[in-house]
């Protein structure tokens, strides 16, 4: 894929991931500000979140920033063609934090703001996680469903 620009996307999303629940900071190019929102980290609902942005979102696709490389929330998003998906280092997270923050103080919604800002002002300079083929995730699948039965 060719190097991406916010003008691709229609809106730019930070997720701040954790075990039972999901926070994201949403930034639509019309700049009219942050929209944030909480999700279960159920499959079921990460699944209905792609598609309601899939419905808002249906002529181009999305930038979702994220401080993970791979896990249960990157392989469930990646599936998804409208999604495009840009790791970010949770140092760099928190570096940005500490520059911009004088308090320091940490919370998850903060955290969904700052990935969304990152996406939104140095994108060119993260890449993006492109997924694998399904023939490959699929065997990917079985040689990890084997590894739990070894």
């Amino acid at each position: 894929m060719k190097e991406s620009k916010v003008s691709d996307f229609s809106t730019l999303i930070g997720i701040d991931w954790a075990d039972n629940k999901h926070d994201i900071c949403e930034r639509t190019l019309d700049h009219k500000g942050y929209q944030y929102s909480v999700i279960s980290s159920s499959p079921k609902s990460t699944h209905a979140w792609a598609l309601d942005l899939k419905k808002r979102h249906p002529n181009n696709p999305v930038a979702v920033a994220c401080e993970l490389q791979n896990g249960p929330l990157i392989y469930a998003l990646a599936k998804y063609e409208h999604i495009v998906l840009f790791p970010i280092n949770p140092s760099t997270v928190s570096k940005y934090r500490d520059a911009f923050t004088h308090s320091g103080a940490k919370d998850d919604p903060s955290d969904a703001r700052i990935q969304a800002e990152i996406l939104e002002n140095h994108m060119d300079k993260l890449r993006l996680i492109t997924p694998d083929k399904a023939d490959i995730r699929a065997m990917a699948q079985h040689v990890e469903n084997r590894r739990k039965l070894v």
